[in-house]
């Protein structure tokens, strides 16, 4: 890692009631840098991206994201701005694609609040201006960028319910690069993929870092898709943070193998373990 710091997580608590979701976790993600966060089913993954993400307020904890225009404390701000001000856009564990809607339209939809923004909220795309044309234009641009990207062009009038469960997969993560984050945070991304198309998305990710040189935090339990793209993990274990360091060092840690394996034994976490959720 030889970015600077994007995300500096410090000390985050969740509480709810009695129950301690997340206790007094720190770490960061450097900018341009894929950073995994693992660990058993109830270790608290999700409650970290709820609470980066403006769901839930922490109980204990500062988050900032040193962003294009500054830093900003995600804590204090409501979830929209998060999105619409700090940059991190996210998907979630089960699809949420407006499956009605065709594959563009779904990209479109995404750019909502820019083309309402350049339209001053209807009146200059009533009129035609060229303000609004040229921010059209660019949205239209945008999903055609993606489309092709992922392979969908002949199918960009198609309902994006009809696709393939991969494409779709890929598809919403193309709808979160509509908005062109500094952050995309990914809830299980490889849910219900097949190896080919677990393949087909660790293609898509490489590439989203590579060449748009967007920065991921993503929550995965398949093993292949964490130590084949992954810069950075992070590990999680009755909501502490039980190891954190390259893939390599994960693989070998004893702590993450008493968590994932429930043995006192010095085995290896072999790349191709895949926990299911």
């Amino acid at each position: 890692m030889t970015g600077a710091v994007l995300l500096d997580v410090e000390h985050l608590t969740m509480r709810f009631g009695g129950l301690v979701a997340v206790n007094d976790v720190s770490f960061t993600c450097r900018k341009g840098d894929i950073t995994a966060i693992i660990g058993p089913n109830g270790a608290g993954k999700t409650t970290v991206f709820n609470c980066l993400t403006g769901f839930y307020k922490p109980s204990v904890g500062r988050l900032t994201l040193h962003g294009r225009e500054g830093d900003h404390l995600l804590e204090r701000m409501e979830g929209f701005r998060i999105a619409k001000t700090a940059g991190v856009a996210r998907t979630f564990q089960n699809i949420r694609l407006f499956p009605a809607m065709t594959a563009a339209e779904n990209l479109l939809v995404a750019q909502h609040h820019r083309l309402m923004a350049a339209s001053y909220f209807s009146l200059a795309g009533l009129l035609g201006l060229r303000h609004y044309r040229d921010a059209e234009r660019h949205a239209i641009d945008t999903a055609r960028f993606w489309l092709e990207k992922l392979g969908l062009a002949d199918q960009a009038d198609l309902p994006a319910g009809s696709l393939p469960y991969g494409d779709q997969r890929r598809l919403e993560i193309a709808r979160a690069m509509c908005c062109d984050p500094v952050l995309l945070c990914l809830d299980e991304p490889a849910a219900g993929l097949n190896p080919q198309e677990s393949a087909r998305l660790n293609d898509l990710l490489i590439s989203i870092q590579r060449d748009q040189g967007t920065s991921i935090l993503l929550i995965e339990h398949d093993m292949s898709v964490v130590m084949k793209i992954s810069d950075h993990v992070v590990v999680l274990d009755y909501g502490r943070k039980i190891a954190e360091g390259s893939p390599e060092m994960i693989r070998h840690d004893p702590a993450v193998i008493r968590a994932y394996l429930g043995t006192e034994e010095d085995e290896t976490l072999s790349s191709d373990i895949a926990v299911t959720s």
